[in-house]
């Protein structure tokens, strides 16, 4: 018995029972062949690539989202923007902005800035910050234009035949550009007729006109006018300078005149009588700045979390808008949700730019151009706004993605056009995050990797043994 049992002990065939997995084959019934060697340095082989892979991809990190319904504590959000319009003056350019809870603000200019661009979108002059157009001074007359007029009209009306015979009569020429419907336009008018008979009693070389632009539409359209009333001095045919933004008075619109005579070299002279130029020395001269076409309108807004828009529109408080001369073309610089991206820390900046492009939809119509061909028209752009969450560092931060569409809106003619930003929030987020494999993942698949290799290339062996092993006669 205790023979039997330092047997069992030592291992002998009697140990264990059926119940040891780890039966041994006695060494002297083994045999070593090159076959099983071969097949030992790739069982090794396969075992190293297979082991350097899972290391890897235990190592490695993969991109996960989520999509959840959040309701956010804030009840407002940043709406940032940068948009040139090609063909509108800044003195026209009106931002409004409408949601789904009621709000209607008109003409925003808080936190927004204008400036003047030329044709080829370069910026040339600041234009305007926290800007609010002041009431202009107007004339009161006794008399009515049909009653300055009944002997005949001192502001000569001109066609498009006439205009370039007049202008080679008169080197300098000053023209109201005006629309009968006008209501600013006739309000100006007895004030313009002063005018022009006091230029012609003072023997003013400047030559004072009206044109109907309702009548002679291809010579306003010429001379890029879309506001009314617009007041445009010519020196030798052609546009100088900026068109009148002061007051329209008499005496301010004749200050202007002599202003503008004083640098024709011709008839700088003109005005000898110092107590006449002492009189208007004090003149402001509203808007004395190079004459450029665009204006690009920057800045943020903060806007309620429900669905809205806001719109750019031509519309001036001392000017009556032709709907059929506005073009806003323009291009989208910049548009974004939230801390604008020169705010975010180095930190944000570096996360972001290592997000996956998939999830880099921040700015989908950054440096678009939209051009409309024919008036009555506008782009109307709708962004439909989804809160993302990255949840990959120590610090969870918060973007707004952004899916847009744009398409042409053709308007009625009496109505102006307008260039509309619709948004909508997403009700849901998304939330990115990275996700690791186990420790005890990695393990267990090494322990496949080992068994699996050792048990394939020991069948594939004891197949090839059988294959090749040598008759016996």
């Amino acid at each position: 018995m205790a023979g039997a049992a330092n047997g069992s002990f030592r291992g002998g065939p009697s140990g264990g029972g059926s119940v040891n997995f780890y039966k041994r084959v006695p060494k002297d019934l083994t045999e070593a062949t090159t076959l099983g060697a071969g097949m030992s340095i790739c069982a090794v082989g396969v075992m190293a690539v297979l082991f350097l892979s899972e290391t890897l991809a235990f190592a490695r990190t993969k991109v996960a989202t989520t999509i959840a319904p959040e309701a956010d504590p804030e009840h407002q959000i940043r709406l940032n923007f940068n948009i040139t319009f090609m063909d509108l003056k800044c003195e026209f350019v009106s931002l409004d902005v409408w949601d789904a809870l009621g709000t209607n603000r008109q003409n925003v200019t808080k936190n927004i800035q204008k400036w003047q661009v030329d044709k080829e979108g370069q910026r040339k002059s600041f234009a305007g910050r926290h800007f609010e157009p002041r009431d202009l001074r107007h004339d009161e007359h006794d008399e009515t234009l049909e009653e300055m007029i009944k002997d005949g009209a001192y502001a000569k009306p001109l066609v498009q035949r006439g205009i370039d015979n007049y202008m080679k009569e008169h080197e300098m020429v000053f023209i109201d550009f005006f629309a009968p419907w006008c209501k600013h336009c006739k309000r100006l008018a007895p004030t313009w007729e002063k005018f022009a008979q006091q230029a012609f009693n003072d023997g003013m070389p400047v030559g004072v006109a009206t044109v109907d632009c309702t009548a002679e539409r291809d010579l306003c359209s010429k001379y890029g006018i879309t506001g009314y009333p617009t007041m445009q001095w010519f020196s030798k045919g052609e546009p100088a300078g900026p068109k009148y933004q002061a007051d329209r008075t008499v005496d301010a619109i004749m200050g202007y005149a002599k202003q503008r005579v004083k640098t024709n070299e011709r008839y700088k002279e003109w005005e000898a009588d110092p107590a006449r130029r002492e009189r208007y020395k004090n003149f402001d001269v509203h808007g004395m700045r190079a004459q450029n076409p665009g204006c690009q309108v920057h800045g943020h807004l903060m806007v309620n979390r429900v669905p809205g828009n806001f719109h750019v529109e031509a519309k001036a408080k001392d000017h009556s808008i032709d709907p059929a001369m506005t073009n806003l073309s323009h291009v989208v610089n910049h548009l974004s949700f939230g801390v604008g991206a020169d705010e975010r820390d180095r930190k944000a900046k570096m996360l972001l730019s290592n997000a996956p492009k998939e999830h880099q939809k921040f700015t989908p119509l950054d440096e678009k151009v939209f051009t409309t061909t024919e008036f009555h028209q506008a782009y109307h752009h709708y962004v439909k706004v989804v809160p993302t969450v990255f949840d990959i560092s120590n610090e969870p931060l918060t973007v707004y993605q952004l899916v847009g569409q744009s398409q042409v809106v053709f308007y009625d003619v009496v109505n102006v056009p307008e260039a509309r930003f619709s948004y909508d929030l997403s009700p849901m987020t998304v939330t990115v995050t990275t996700e690791g494999r186990k420790w005890y993942d990695y393990i267990t698949s090494l322990c496949a990797i080992v068994g699996g290799a050792f048990t394939t290339l020991g069948l594939i062996d004891a197949v090839l043994y059988k294959v090749f092993k040598p008759k016996k006669l």
